[in-house]
Formats: structure tokens, C-alpha cells, sequence
């Protein structure tokens, strides 16, 4: 199977039987959950409709998606609806990209504790951006910060770390001005650096000595409080990576780049590149190869096809773990008021650019809302017959032409 037509769900399909059997125990609930909705995503078994065009009398068969948000093909749509509500937020200032990221020792404990150390990356994300921020020594001001937590590498490792998307300023303390950072810089990325850490370490043992962590394997001799003091202690020396990216060029580019981003999965099918006897090979970027300093490496990979879905179940999330998040300006709790109120500061009226989503890996044939084209002659298709789950449908379509 060559490239642009391999997909996870293959994967899944040829190889994940064979794996359920051998390794049951090993996954979680979760993890056989996601293989399933993958599995069946468009097919039969999540039952469709047959569609058909009243122009040229084309009819097509259409399965239902899985709507799992780990499905690389389900997350056009939702991104779309997100992307339609977060337009009225933005603010004509310059916006900014900062990474926080965890070294990887943390990583490594953080597979087993999810819920714990990704919650704690969200919060201390925030809570160094919004206490430096409000510092009048750096800005002086309240911002607001949107949180998109990413827990893979290129080569599908796990890397958890956020990206947030944060408006060049905020609200004064006393909520009578706007106060914009320099031009061209946010804040300092070494003192976010240098709070992140001590703030993050100090978190992780209280959450330690409260119980709420769990080692296994080669990790849990950490459970005793004298050998986690030892552990955290190197990481209290090292540099924790926190970088800030020069300010996008203007809304359109900040909605673009969150359409990329928000709801991305561990792979996106565009990069896979063959499925055979030598496991699955796809596309990723080195980016520890610095041969051309401004740009990763483009590379390509093969693993085993076990490997490969591994790796990929690594970043299936705990239910009901909330992937997005908002924080300051824009958090839920007072956001319509407080954009109202930066408005007004700014000047400006409320303006709701558009953006049209391009990437690859959020590119559909699915609008929004249903809006089926025939692929025949353009005409918009109608839903003639639906039928549930696992219900065949009375007869293939008939090809075009035919009598």
C-alpha cells in the first residue's frame, strides 16, 4: 500500500486483532477503545446513508465517522466548530507562541500518572505565564493564554508539552488601560524557564507526598519518599525548555496555526508512507539534526507494525481529560467581560476574521454542516436511505450508466 492511501485505520485493522490477543492486559480500557473506534470509523459498522444525486441519478454509499478524538480522521469537524467560536476572541494585538516542555525523566513517570502530571503542566503553564506576565517588572498586566496540550514527538515518543497562543498585552491591575509588551518580545523566556521548574518540581512532590502518583517497572522504587527527593534532585540543575516564537502575522495567521494545532493527533495519515512485510514507514522531522539550523530534517522511519501502534496508543488521554484550555483574559469564568472591556481599551469593534483551514491533516470532504456534493457533475447529493449500525444496506449503488 503506497503512499496517500495508507491510513491508521489500516493499521489498526491488519494488525490490531493479532495485538488485542497477545497483549490484552497491557492496554488499557481507554487504549481498546480508541483501537475499536479506528477500526470501524466509515464503515459498515458504524452504520451511514446512501446518498443520491437528482441531476445525473449518481448514488453513493457514506459511512458514519467514529468521533474519537484520537481518530486522525475525525477532527476536521470539530476543529471547524471550534474554530468558528474562538474568532470572536481575538483581539487586534500581536500574538505569540510559547512551548513549555518536560524533561524527560518527568516524561517518563508521566505515562503512568496522566491525569496528575499533564493537569500540572497545564496549571503551572498557566500559572508561570500569568504571574510573570502580571509582575510590573515584565509587563505589568493580566493576559490571556490559550493551552493546547501535545504529548508526542515526531517519531510518535512520548514528549508531553503545551503550546500556548497568548495576545501581545493585557489589562492593566486596575482595568483602566491596555498594556502592550515590546515589540517583537513577550516576555522573558529564561526567567519563564527558571519559575516553571521550581514551580513544577515543588507541585510533583506535593502530589508525591500526597499519593496521588504511581511507579511500576523500573520506576517504582520512586514511590519511597527518600529515593524521589534524590530523583527530583538533578532536575532542580538542569535547563527545563521553554521557548517563545516571534509574533504571528495577525489574526488570520493565529487562526490558521490553531486550526493546525488544536485538534492534531499523535499522526496524521498524510505522513504515513507504506504498510508491508518490514512494518510501517512513515515521515518525520529530526529535529536534533542541525544541519540546516532554520529547518528540521525530513526523514523517514520504519517500525515494526506492533511498534507502530505502540506507539501511537501512548497518547490516548484519560476520559474526560480536557485537551484545551483557557486561562486569564480568556478563561470561561468571565471571558465575554473582560475581551468587552479590552475592546474598548484598544479601540476597536468587534471584528470576526475568517479562515479557511488548509492543512492536511485537517483537510475533509465534510463541511461543518452536511453539505454533500455528487462528485459526478456538482450537484448536492440527498440522503435517500440510513441505516444503523451493522446494518448492510439492501444493494451496492449502482454504477454510473448501468440500467
Amino acid at each position: 500500500m503506497g503512499p496517500g492511501a495508507l491510513e491508521v485505520a489500516d493499521i489498526f485493522r491488519a494488525h490490531g486483532p493479532a495485538l488485542r490477543a497477545a497483549q490484552r492486559s497491557h492496554l488499557s480500557l481507554g487504549q481498546l477503545k480508541v483501537m475499536t473506534a479506528i477500526e470501524q470509523c466509515r464503515t459498515a459498522a458504524l452504520g451511514g446513508h446512501v446518498l443520491r444525486c437528482p441531476d445525473c441519478q449518481h448514488d453513493q454509499v457514506s459511512y458514519n465517522s467514529c468521533r474519537n478524538r484520537h481518530c486522525p480522521k475525525c477532527q476536521a469537524v470539530a476543529a471547524k466548530r471550534w474554530l468558528e467560536a474562538r474568532q470572536a476572541d481575538l483581539l487586534p494585538v500581536d500574538y505569540y507562541h510559547v512551548v513549555f516542555t518536560l524533561p524527560a525523566p518527568i516524561s517518563d513517570i508521566a505515562y503512568y500518572n496522566k491525569t496528575v502530571v499533564y493537569g500540572l503542566l497545564f496549571e503551572i503553564a498557566a500559572g508561570t505565564l500569568t504571574t510573570i506576565a502580571a509582575d510590573p517588572k515584565h509587563l505589568g498586566a493580566e493576559v490571556g493564554a490559550t493551552l493546547v496540550l501535545h504529548t508526542w514527538g515526531s517519531a510518535l515518543t512520548h514528549h508531553p508539552h503545551v503550546h500556548g497562543i497568548v495576545p501581545g498585552g493585557g489589562l492593566s491591575p486596575d482595568g483602566k488601560r491596555w498594556v502592550s509588551c515590546k515589540p517583537g518580545f513577550f516576555l522573558s523566556v529564561r526567567v519563564l524557564s527558571r519559575l516553571f521548574r521550581r514551580r513544577f518540581l515543588e507541585a510533583l512532590d506535593e502530589a508525591h507526598r500526597a499519593g496521588k502518583l504511581q511507579f511500576f517497572g523500573e520506576n517504582a522504587e520512586l514511590a519511597d519518599p527518600k529515593v524521589f527527593a534524590r530523583w527530583l534532585a538533578p532536575l532542580r540543575k538542569i535547563e527545563w525548555v521553554v521557548y517563545a516564537k516571534r509574533p504571528f502575522a495577525g489574526p488570520q495567521a493565529v487562526l490558521a496555526y490553531l486550526s493546525r494545532y488544536t485538534h492534531r493527533v499523535a499522526i496524521a495519515n498524510s505522513r504515513l508512507l507504506a504498510m508491508d512485510e518490514s512494518g510501517v514507514t512513515f515521515r518525520w522531522k529530526d529535529y536534533r539534526d542541525k544541519s540546516n539550523p532554520d529547518r528540521p530534517k525530513h526523514k523517514t522511519m520504519t517500525l515494526t507494525a506492533d511498534e507502530f501502534i505502540r506507539r501511537f496508543l501512548l497518547h490516548v488521554l484519560p476520559s474526560g481529560f480536557h485537551r484545551i484550555r483557557h486561562f486569564g483574559l480568556i478563561a470561561n469564568n468571565g471571558r465575554k467581560e473582560k475581551l468587552a472591556l479590552a475592546r474598548e481599551l484598544l479601540n476597536v469593534v468587534t471584528a470576526v476574521p475568517s479562515v479557511q483551514i488548509t492543512d492536511a491533516n485537517a483537510a475533509t470532504d465534510e463541511p461543518v454542516r452536511p453539505n454533500f456534493v455528487c462528485t459526478h457533475c456538482g450537484a448536492r447529493m440527498l440522503v435517500v436511505e440510513t441505516f444503523i449500525r451493522g446494518q448492510t444496506i439492501r444493494a451496492p449503488p449502482l454504477a454510473r450508466g448501468s440500467p
